[in-house]
């Protein structure tokens, strides 16, 4: 049981001789008690926070890739990104063989893509004159890069809002020589 004991009043003054008092006990058992059920109260009733996820579109399982056409997209709204090994990103707006930009070493962040793909956002749109008609990002990770990278690179997409892009896998001889720095 917890008790609170107070002082014994046992000092003499004077030399008098005075009664003895006896010693006041509070029970804290209570008091514990109303503690432990408010901290178990508030610990079930406190919403935690939920993990956060990023919306990912991916084909049906039942679609047959041999039946799939290639869809054809206007390279004046395409920009290409490029994922290599160690941190390496190269970019490139419109077609490899003619592009509108490109191809370029870029790094990540704020002063690197991002900067980039708001400004080639804002070019398409003029160049559209339509903002439904944005900015299409195909991104390209290669095997040598790591998942730190292609998540870091679907986060810029999500802050600088570009609504179309695409994970792509397959490289041409070109892409992969400006990967490897040739």
């Amino acid at each position: 049981m917890a008790e609170l004991n107070t002082g014994d009043g046992d000092g003499k003054k004077g030399g008098k001789v005075r009664s003895k008092k006896s010693n006041s006990k509070v029970d804290l058992t209570a008091m514990v008690d109303l503690a432990f059920l408010l901290i178990t109260f508030f610990m079930l009733t406190t919403t935690l926070s939920k993990p956060q996820s990023m919306p990912l579109g991916l084909p049906d399982k039942d679609d047959d890739p041999s039946k799939n056409k290639d869809i054809k997209v206007d390279e004046n709204r395409t920009l290409t990104v490029l994922l290599g090994d160690n941190d390496k990103m190269v970019y490139y707006m419109g077609l490899l063989a003619t592009p509108i930009a490109g191809p370029k070493d870029i790094s990540y962040g704020k002063e690197g893509i991002r900067k980039e793909l708001l400004k080639r956002k804002k070019s398409v749109v003029e160049y559209t004159g339509n903002k439904d008609k944005g900015l299409i990002v195909i991104i390209k990770p290669s095997k040598k890069s790591n998942y730190r990278n292609l998540v870091d690179i679907l986060d810029e997409m999500a802050i600088v809002g570009v609504p179309t892009n695409a994970i792509v896998n397959d490289f041409s001889p070109e892409e992969l020589k400006l990967l490897e720095g040739k």
